[in-house]
């Protein structure tokens, strides 16, 4: 069965050896109107370490619980936040968020509440916020009023799971006026050339998913992951983060070699609920120490 992003992306599979990333990249200098998230993966990378990026399903369990997940992943070592906007037709995600996407909106969650979240978590804590979303939330909204609220809410991107990159120019262009971060996507499959475009397009990082189909953790992450994120990073302009099926310290160590951020989100859910807003810190906090263990002295 062909996943949303095989849809999106029309890629097709490559195979290689796995190749370490190095222990340090060039990168080019901050200018004045560099962005928080572009600051926040300058800093991991001045600091030699990789950004965690943990994804967070708005209004799941709760909009108490949210609000306290938020500020609790951004204590335990959050560079930057995913806030997702829960959406009835979820495609690109796995049975995890679809459910808690599902059990968010049957809660009462609305677009509006999302951005009142986030507002309230602007009072609490400084780290950078991606409003993670389908498109058909921002239409029914109204993309202008959408943008320019999340903006106010204390948003600096906005990845549209969605809309590949160079479909809605006039929106793309909307969001860049409202200094908001286009966060893009690229697949296993997409063409080196194609990578390069949606690098162009986009700011703050690019979102490299690990592998064909739907979001959700996964027990082993595929022997090729290393060799493409390589690749991806030498025909980037932008940091690449890594995400679809990270599901433990282990992996997200092993990530954190090759890539410039690590996206953990069903695995988040999972700890959620096992255990509350107690237990799902706890995880970040564990993925976070294994991320750094390579760059501890000795």
């Amino acid at each position: 069965m062909t996943g949303p992003n095989e849809m999106l992306f029309g890629l097709q599979e490559k195979s290689s050896v796995p190749d370490p990333r190095p222990s340090s990249t060039p990168t080019a200098p901050l200018s004045a109107d560099t962005g928080k998230i572009a600051v926040a993966f300058r800093r991991c990378a001045e600091e030699g370490r990789a950004a965690l990026v943990p994804y967070i399903c708005a209004g799941y369990r709760s909009r108490e619980e949210t609000l306290e997940l938020l500020v609790a992943a951004a204590d335990a070592g959050a560079d930057v936040l995913e806030l997702g906007v829960p959406f009835s037709d979820p495609l690109a995600d796995g049975p995890t968020i679809q459910r808690a996407s599902y059990e968010a909106l049957r809660a009462g969650m609305t677009v509006r509440g999302v951005l009142d979240l986030l507002r309230a978590f602007r009072e609490e804590r400084e780290t950078p916020v991606v409003i993670f979303t389908y498109l058909n939330p921002i239409l029914r909204f109204g993309a202008d009023e959408f943008l320019q609220a999340a903006r106010e809410a204390g948003a600096q991107g906005l990845l549209v799971t969605d809309l590949p990159a160079g479909a809605d120019p006039e929106l793309e262009g909307k969001i860049r006026s409202e200094a908001l971060d286009p966060i893009l996507l690229v697949a296993p499959t997409t063409a080196p050339g194609r990578v390069e475009e949606v690098s162009r397009g986009g700011r703050g990082f690019l979102y490299y998913i690990s592998r064909t189909g739907v979001t959700g953790s996964r027990s082993a992450l595929r022997e090729s992951l290393a060799k493409e994120v390589e690749e991806v990073r030498r025909r980037s302009t932008l940091p690449v983060a890594v995400g679809f099926g990270i599901s433990s310290p282990e992996q997200a160590e092993l990530v954190a070699q090759w890539a410039d951020g690590v996206v953990v989100g069903s695995a988040l859910v999972e700890e959620l609920d096992r255990g509350g807003v107690a237990d799902a810190a706890k995880f970040l906090g564990a993925l976070r120490g294994a991320m750094d263990r390579r760059h501890a002295p000795g």
